[in-house]
């Protein structure tokens, strides 16, 4: 994220028991769709609360380092070991053992769940 040292980052809660780090671009995008969403419904202003809780600006120190808030981390169960996994725009930190228990916890038939998620008409892309 080579835009993180003059623009920032932000950390927030994952929809698992993990965080979320997105450049502030990125995030200014999130926050452009969320304020789409009709604040008359209950539903999308749930949305918006549960999602953006815990939402932190970071900054980094002179050595390029972050501090990640303790009732963050918390949430995270990122007591001590950590696993930090490139998610396209974004980078997702877990617990060490709550990542290897999502990775042990794969799919009998992956080959079927790509097929439902990928696999719809006007795709166009071989994997």
């Amino acid at each position: 994220m080579p835009e993180a040292e003059k623009e920032g980052l932000v950390v927030n809660r994952g929809f698992e028991k993990h965080l979320v780090i997105y450049s502030r671009k990125e995030w200014d995008k999130i926050m452009e769709d969320l304020s789409r969403l009709n604040q008359y419904e209950e539903k999308n202003r749930q949305f918006i609360r549960y999602f953006t809780r815990g939402a932190t600006e970071l900054s980094l120190d002179a050595a390029g380092r972050i501090l990640l808030p303790k009732s963050l981390l918390e949430y995270a169960g990122a007591s001590s070991e950590v696993v930090l996994a490139s998610q396209f725009n974004k980078i997702e930190l877990w617990s060490k053992d709550a990542y290897d228990a999502l990775l042990d916890n794969e799919p009998d038939n992956f080959s079927k769940l790509a097929e439902e998620v990928m696999g719809g008409a006007g795709r166009g892309a071989d994997v």
